[in-house]
């Protein structure tokens, strides 16, 4: 076992970095050369709900480490409340953080000359950070999240969530609910801590951690109030000193073949649009010659969706976990996976599901078959045409039948704020498709979600009756005719900069098309009398994240 830590714990001169150590209260017997200093890079804060019991899973991992003959050394990093920042100037720093939390890892890691690490998260930008980093270093390291809130009161036919607040505001604007039960509502839709309770971005990427076989088996989403997931954390504390001596690494997990199963599985579960994304970042950063957005067209053709949970349908994520989650949809895809490919338990996937023991019984109302599957694509679409050169996303498995195909009249909006105020002012009507634009990750900065926008229209009454294209994104809990990531971004001279208000748009998210019905011509009429809209960008990360960041179908990683 060739461990990095000798270079500070093993040469001759080490005993200057073992006084250091000394002095936080580490012993001869923690430090002796040949155990494996592992790093637990931990998001813990009391901003995040997701992120709240992440010092007790710190706790057990710890315990873990020790148990197994490493070291562990505890650490902390950022990590941001997207709920909280939806809606405000805060939602521009919650995509550029992911790369802030992944910088800082790999220093922390790098410094310190760590054997491996143990990545705590659980929320939107912060897993996927997790995963590019793992990426990055090519160190030994798990990914272990803190797990689904559970979900809160029965509100609209099934149990709340925060998003239901969100909905309840359009009602009450609309005149279908009470001031009294909207605040009810408040203190009854997030019962407890952990990772909002449908799958939205942050628990599809902590499905995406175990697809990847960056997670242990079944590690994606046991609820942050059960006990199984300090279980769970013990365990990943074992499993990492493992890893070290055994000398796995991500590299050798995350291979293409891995991503494919992380696709196949966000596809086969109707997973949060920003998987694409995200992925394409986690290639990125290991190296991987292939494009991802083109991945997800291809596999999205041959991959069904097997699985129906919020926002797609009404069971929450504790429902999904006790029909058998990540494991019981892999077993279900069965062939269409490449099961020779290596996780973080030490064995190859096969291994792990013929080893998995489910606790409690099968739900064929969540987790269909391969033969009769909810939809015989994926719940995610790849679209093309005149205003997406360079593609855009959407999520037919979260919307309505009826809006598959959608024609429908232009009403612009800079920016997120305008179309919210326009959406809650009565201004939009059936038949509108509302276009967000100079929100993608230069132009907004930062790509923020329109996650507001749509809750507001469904509650409104407009979800099934009106459209939103953007170049931002949308949480994945969204539902409702929508397209996002749309590349070329407004601010970088896409095509969404020169609608006009009334133009005909067509959304066919089935055949994959969003095309502006205008003529070539008159296009590039409007091309010559382009004014942008100027935006005053606060000096500091976000001025730099303007310059330097991708499109949306690179991933928006920082590039220099």
């Amino acid at each position: 076992m060739d461990l990095r830590s000798k270079a500070i714990l093993g040469m001759e001169d080490s005993a200057f970095a073992r006084s250091l150590f000394k002095s936080m209260g580490y012993t001869d017997s923690e430090l002796k050369e040949g155990k494996p200093l592992i790093g637990i890079a931990n998001t813990w804060n009391t901003l995040v709900p997701g992120h709240y019991n992440l010092d007790k899973v710190a706790e057990y991992v710890k315990n873990g480490i020790y148990a197994a003959g490493g070291t562990p050394a505890e650490f902390g990093t950022i990590a941001a409340c997207d709920g909280v920042a939806q809606g405000h100037d805060g939602m521009h720093y919650i995509l550029p953080s992911r790369e802030i939390i992944a910088n800082s890892v790999e220093i922390m890691a790098q410094a310190h000359r760590l054997d491996g690490l143990v990545l705590l998260a659980s929320c939107d930008k912060i897993v996927p950070a997790m995963l590019m980093v793992a990426a990055r270093l090519d160190i030994p390291c798990i990914v272990c999240v803190g797990g689904p809130m559970l979900g809160g009161i029965e509100f609209d036919g099934r149990k709340s969530d925060l998003t239901s607040i969100s909905e309840a505001l359009g009602m009450v604007k609309a005149g279908k609910l009470s001031e009294r039960e909207y605040d009810a509502l408040e203190n009854t839709a997030c019962p407890g801590c952990g990772s909002c309770s449908f799958l939205g971005t942050a628990n599809t990427m902590c499905c995406v951690a175990e697809a990847l076989g960056m997670s242990l088996p079944g590690g994606g989403l046991i609820p942050a109030a059960y006990a199984a997931r300090l279980r769970h954390s013990f365990e990943a504390g074992r499993a990492i000193v493992d890893l070290c001596k055994k000398g796995i690494t991500p590299r050798q997990i995350m291979t293409k073949e891995a991503i494919r199963n992380a696709i196949k599985v966000t596809m086969a579960i109707c997973g949060s649009t920003n998987a694409v994304l995200h992925l394409s970042a986690i290639a990125n950063e290991a190296e991987l010659d292939m494009n991802v957005v083109e991945e997800f067209e291809t596999l999205s053709k041959i991959t069904p969706q097997i699985a129906k949970v919020n926002p797609a349908a009404k069971p929450e994520m504790e429902a999904f976990y006790r029909a058998g989650g990540i494991p019981k949809v892999e077993e279900r895809l069965g062939d269409l996976l490449d099961t020779s490919v290596m996780t973080v338990s030490g064995k190859t996937l096969k291994e792990n599901l013929a080893e998995y023991v489910y606790e409690y019984p099968e739900d064929p109302t969540i987790i269909k078959t391969m033969e009769a599957p909810f939809s015989k694509t994926g719940g995610v679409a790849v679209l093309h045409g005149n205003l997406c050169p360079n593609t855009a996303v959407s999520k037919p498995g979260a919307i309505d039948p009826s809006m598959h195909h959608f024609v429908g009249k232009a009403k612009c909006y800079n920016s997120e704020e305008e179309a919210e105020e326009a959406i809650l002012g009565g201004k939009i009507e059936a038949g509108d498709v509302v276009v967000i634009r100079y929100e993608g990750p230069k132009g907004g900065p930062g790509m923020r979600e329109m996650f507001k926008a749509m809750k507001y229209m469904y509650g409104v009454g407009l979800s099934k009756s009106a459209a939103l294209i953007t170049d931002g994104r949308f949480s994945g809990t969204n539902n409702g005719c929508f397209v996002g990531h749309i590349s070329p971004e407004a601010a970088e001279g896409g095509p969404l900069a020169i609608v006009h208000d009334g133009d005909e748009i067509l959304i066919d998210v089935n055949e994959g098309k969003l095309e502006l019905h205008v003529s070539d011509e008159e296009i590039a009429e409007r091309y010559k009398t382009l004014e942008m809209p100027k935006k005053n960008i606060p000096n500091g990360y976000l001025r730099l994240y303007a310059k330097v960041a991708t499109s949306a179908d690179q991933g928006a990683v920082i590039k220099m």
